[in-house]
């Protein structure tokens, strides 16, 4: 198939189907300025990986982590939804689009007005104390890191403060988890937005939906190992492939 026979089919799949979600990685987020993990020129390039357990024991992984976020926090606190979030939330709206399945944490489903989000892996916009459970803005900590801090932690309780985020090696929230497998288990249509699957167990919702006879849909840049799952395959632009979808389902 052609790029527009793609389309024209991506357009049926959804319109016929009887329960369709959407599950977006950080490719999706690529065109609004944030930076994704794994691509060549991606954050795990550039610094380590910090896991939860150096990050709760070792004052020089909290500062190497709190460089990454730095950097990461100065695009994120800025950026804006893309034309693939507000074709997503527009999907929804229509009632097309049941739920939207998310590994990001950068809250730009939220600002592109989806309502039904699973957030797999946390919120990028709040911190919370270790010690007192204490939580603040994470404009708060970011000033904090421009003020030349570089280990983050509580004014009241001296306790480790964390971003609201999954951690490597921390468990993933259960609740989350559950209902988004339940959901994959359910679901007919699955559109599969930036994602390289690398990451478990959030990387295995996919398979659910195609282990229990659903269709997936595939857009992302690059080849992930499970093409083979996907009905339709698309390497261009999310927001381009998304509003071209949404457009043909609107006319």
């Amino acid at each position: 198939m052609n790029y527009q026979e793609k389309i024209k089919k991506s357009a049926e799949l959804i319109k016929n189907s009887r329960f369709a979600i959407a599950f977006t990685g950080a490719g999706i987020s690529t065109e609004s300025g944030i930076p994704d993990f794994r691509s060549s020129d991606g954050i795990w390039k550039r610094f380590k990986i910090v896991t939860y357990q150096e990050f709760l024991t070792k004052k020089d992984a909290r500062e190497e982590f709190w460089r990454m976020k730095q950097e990461l926090l100065r695009e994120l606190l800025g950026a804006k939804p893309n034309k693939a979030h507000n074709a997503l939330a527009e999907l929804e709206q229509m009632g097309l689009i049941r739920y939207v399945i998310t590994q990001n944490i950068d809250g730009l489903h939220e600002q592109a007005g989806s309502k039904n989000i699973i957030l797999l892996h946390g919120s990028n916009h709040e911190a919370i104390c270790l010690g007192c459970d204490k939580t603040f803005p994470i404009s708060n900590i970011y000033a904090r890191l421009n003020e030349g801090e570089k280990d983050i932690l509580c004014y009241e309780c001296g306790g480790i403060i964390k971003p609201k985020v999954v951690f490597f090696g921390e468990p993933m929230p259960q609740k989350e988890l559950f209902l988004a497998s339940s959901l994959a288990s359910q679901c007919d249509l699955m559109l599969v937005i930036g994602s390289s699957l690398q990451v478990e167990p959030a990387a295995s919702i996919p398979r659910i939906t195609f282990k229990n006879g659903g269709k997936l849909i595939f857009v992302n840049k690059s080849e992930t190992d499970w093409d083979y799952m996907a009905e339709i395959i698309f390497h261009q632009s999310a927001g381009e492939v998304l509003m071209d979808i949404l457009n043909r389902l609107k006319n």
